[in-house]
């Protein structure tokens, strides 16, 4: 015979923190980025200028994506405590970050092919005019990447409940911390794609000036189109950077360099209980999830593994299944 208690139901909100704060920056951005696009992009058919060409282009894929993301932080916000999203909708942002970092490996391949072309078929260039363009879209990305720093503010909130089967227990724990801002985990991916799209156009605005400088002293007009080239590689190195961490994201996997598991282990095994399955995955931006099986000859109170596990502030969601076994004879 076994009995079964359970608790209030809770609400599985496992959006980073400041979420609205960072909405609200990315479209002060997207109306930055959108204004100077036109301008370049104008500007560098006017004048002539590939690399102001491709540094326009390379903004519109910013605005693109940082409109996948301020989509993506909305839709999160809204459907947070939709109970069909089984573990809620913070790892959505991950999602709008792969699928920008996408659209930016294309652009870039676009933008080299076209500074190819231009390499072999140079046209002239009105070299002060592109430079005082680029100048300007080099310092609307300056100021795009001091509105998308991010910085953290820590809060918690939490509850919990439990509840048993015979030899097995369950304990579910959701304590809402947002823990140490350092933590590879506390990361948003979706803000990093944004503020890592400005950032590179911020590279290849500069890259754009100095062919623009160097063409105009030297009448290198070859150096615009190569330093288009160099902009889309640049381009394409931020693009598989943010494919590589968005992608690991959703699909659970553990970076090398995260240590909660062995934090998990160290501290339930530390009185002899052995860990015999555990299970840890991101469900947020400074969020994580467990499920940990534990083998023991002296089961304690679900309150007392909850316990054991207080400390470590990123472990939003746990799980605790207990196998309780006899002694040996």
């Amino acid at each position: 015979m076994s009995t079964t208690n359970h608790a209030a139901g809770h609400a599985h909100v496992f959006l980073g923190d400041g979420h609205a704060r960072n909405e609200r920056k990315v479209w002060a951005v997207i109306a930055l980025t959108v204004a100077m696009m036109a301008i370049e992009i104008v500007a560098g058919t006017v004048y002539g200028s590939m690399a102001l060409i491709a540094d326009g282009l390379h903004m519109s894929t910013h605005a693109a994506a940082m409109l996948i993301a301020a989509g993506a932080y909305y839709f999160a916000r809204k459907h947070a405590r939709n109970p069909r999203f089984t573990f809620g909708t913070g790892k959505l942002g991950d999602l709008a970050a792969f699928a920008s970092a996408v659209i930016l490996a294309l652009i870039a391949l676009f933008i080299a092919y076209e500074s190819a072309l231009r390499l072999a078929s140079p046209v002239p260039i009105s070299f002060g005019q592109a430079i005082g363009v680029a100048a300007v879209g080099l310092v609307v990305n300056l100021v795009s990447a001091w509105l998308l720093k991010d910085d953290h503010h820590h809060h918690g909130h939490g509850h919990h409940h439990g509840h048993g089967h015979g030899h097995h227990d369950h304990a579910h724990d959701d304590h809402h911390d947002h823990g140490d801002a350092g933590h590879a985990g506390g990361r948003d991916n979706n803000l990093r794609a944004a503020y890592l799209h400005v950032l590179a156009d911020a590279l290849t605005s500069v890259l754009a000036i100095a062919a623009l400088a160097l063409g105009s002293l030297y009448g290198w007009v070859w150096l615009d189109p190569v330093m288009g080239i160099v902009g889309a590689l640049v381009i394409a190195r931020w693009s598989w950077g943010l494919v590589r961490d968005a992608g690991a994201v959703l699909l659970d996997y553990v970076p090398e360099g995260e240590d909660l598991p062995q934090e998990i282990r160290v501290a339930i095994e530390a009185d002899g209980d052995r860990i015999t399955d555990l299970h840890v995955w991101q469900v947020g931006p400074g969020h994580h999830a467990a499920i940990v099986s534990i083998a023991t000859e002296s089961p304690l109170p679900l309150d007392a593994y909850r316990a054991k596990l207080a400390h470590i502030h990123d472990l939003s969601h746990l799980t605790v299944e207990v196998d309780a076994r006899p002694r040996a004879a």
